[in-house]
């Protein structure tokens, strides 16, 4: 039933471009929480190549990926199908922050789609394992619409607002270090 990859294909890419949700894995080296966040807004998620991957990380109420990530690097990305089509595909690698401030970071805002309000960073994944799961067990679900919500509040938000964000999210809910006190605002 499970299968491994050696690189994502085009099956693969459409496949991940056409699920409107997405689950990011971490955790820290030792003790610490378990991290599991749904990511939405597909434009916010891009195949940089074969073995490489990114996500758009936007201003919101956790800080804790960014931590795991400047802690051990490990990440895990999860796909699920919610249509009658079963599957499960999880992209297994090595993460690290991008910070808009990084020269890298314009090269690759190229890579999404419509540019949102309130991007904290992008997450980078280079991929070390690409499998697959059936799925069979997830259930059918249909898409309404994505929440606006978020692009919303980020809209409508304050430098002042971002500043506090930046303040309340510079360790982990463990203590570990995530953001930096210096951390860009949204421009």
């Amino acid at each position: 039933m499970a299968k491994e990859f050696s690189r994502l294909d085009e099956s693969l890419r459409e496949f991940i471009d056409s699920q409107a949700v997405f689950f990011v894995a971490t955790a820290p080296s030792e003790g610490g929480r378990i991290n599991l966040s749904p990511k939405g807004y597909r434009d916010t998620f891009a195949v940089l190549d074969d073995h490489r991957v990114a996500y758009l990380d936007l201003f919101g109420s956790g800080v804790e990926t960014i931590a795991h990530l400047r802690d051990n690097g490990r990440i895990t990305l999860m796909f699920c199908s919610f249509t009658r089509n079963s599957r499960i595909l999880r992209l297994f690698g090595t993460g690290r922050v991008v910070r808009p401030d990084d020269t890298e970071f314009p090269s690759l805002l190229n890579h999404f789609g419509d540019q949102h309000a309130g991007v904290r960073a992008a997450i980078v994944v280079d991929l070390e394992r690409i499998a697959d799961a059936c799925g069979y067990a997830v259930p059918y679900y249909e898409l309404v619409d994505e929440r606006p919500v978020l692009e919303t509040y980020h809209a409508k938000a304050s430098t002042e607002t971002y500043q506090r964000s930046i303040g309340r999210n510079l360790h982990s809910i463990d203590g570990l270090p995530a953001l930096d006190a210096d951390h860009p605002l949204p421009g």
